[in-house]
């Protein structure tokens, strides 16, 4: 479920390391800066269980290839922002987005308050987007593999991985643990439990979040401020397949939209996959995503 590729933790960033409050929590990010003066400066919303690391060499690639400004970050009780142990942690994918998304906008306005604010909303980090306040001076939303699935959504033999993710041993295996033990498991990272449990939630509701909009969840308004919004799918990726990637662009209600998805073998490319956009050996591919 969580196939990011192994990467070299030790790696030398040559970006200055952040630390900034997040509605009483502290998260640590990294701002890469371009040389100059940036034309726009970019927050990069991380996919659930992806560490800010995996993103470095696609934030590096904006400094130096598009004069940009990047700023990734570990969401709470994950990566370089746990603080405390993973069992005791109450973080949940709701908080994660509507708090701690717009909390990393504020800190890039703090460092840039004058330059076009773009949003890299990977997975995750364009799912919930369009229920969040504060997003009047975004300049641009750029989506990428962000969906809303429910499991009969995968295709199969990938639905086998998912039922079992969600009804098999795993869900036994968070109760006993108290936590999403990914690294035993062999499914990628470690995540808390009411991580896990939101997740799972919503990947099991026909419509996902949506059945709480209104509720414990606002109500979308993301067209209000009419902020566009381009959405890359992966032809390849079997957990947000395209037609799940469309389905959240109608969440993003009536606004200006570009839909595009991206077939490897267009790229010279064998597998892509959901996570792989922003993978080095990808590199083909970031051209299309910002292009000059």
């Amino acid at each position: 479920m969580l196939d990011f590729e192994n990467f070299d933790p030790d790696a030398e960033d040559q970006a200055d390391q952040l630390r900034f409050d997040a509605g009483g929590v502290e998260l640590t990010g990294r701002l890469y800066r371009p040389k100059g003066i940036p034309r726009a400066v970019v927050v990069l919303n991380g996919a659930t269980g992806v560490p800010q690391r995996f993103y470095r060499h696609f934030a590096r690639w904006l400094t130096e290839e598009r004069e940009m400004a990047c700023l990734t970050y570990d969401y709470s009780d994950f990566g370089e922002s746990a603080q405390r142990s993973i069992r005791r942690s109450d973080a949940t994918m709701a908080r994660w987005s509507m708090v701690e998304q717009p909390a990393a906008r504020d800190e890039m306005r703090r460092h840039y308050p004058e330059a076009p604010l773009w949003v890299i909303g990977h997975s995750l980090g364009a799912m919930l987007m369009p229920l969040q306040d504060g997003i009047e001076d975004i300049s641009r939303m750029i989506v990428v593999a962000g969906g809303l699935v429910h499991h009969n959504d995968h295709p199969w033999p990938y639905r086998a991985l998912a039922l079992s993710f969600w009804f098999g041993h795993v869900p036994l295996a968070v109760k006993l643990m108290g936590y999403l033990p990914g690294r035993a498991l062999g499914l990628g990272a470690d995540l808390p439990a009411s991580v896990y449990w939101q997740w799972r939630k919503w990947c099991t509701t026909p419509g996902s979040y949506l059945p709480e909009v209104g509720a414990g969840l606002p109500l979308p308004d993301w067209q209000s401020w009419d902020v566009p919004v381009d959405l890359f799918a992966l032809s390849d990726d079997e957990m947000i397949p395209p037609a799940c990637v469309w389905r959240l662009g109608e969440v993003y209600g009536d606004v200006e939209q570009t839909r595009t998805e991206l077939k490897p073998q267009d790229f010279g490319l064998k597998k892509v996959g959901h996570l792989g956009a922003f993978a080095r050996r990808n590199a083909a591919l970031w051209p299309t995503l910002i292009p000059e």
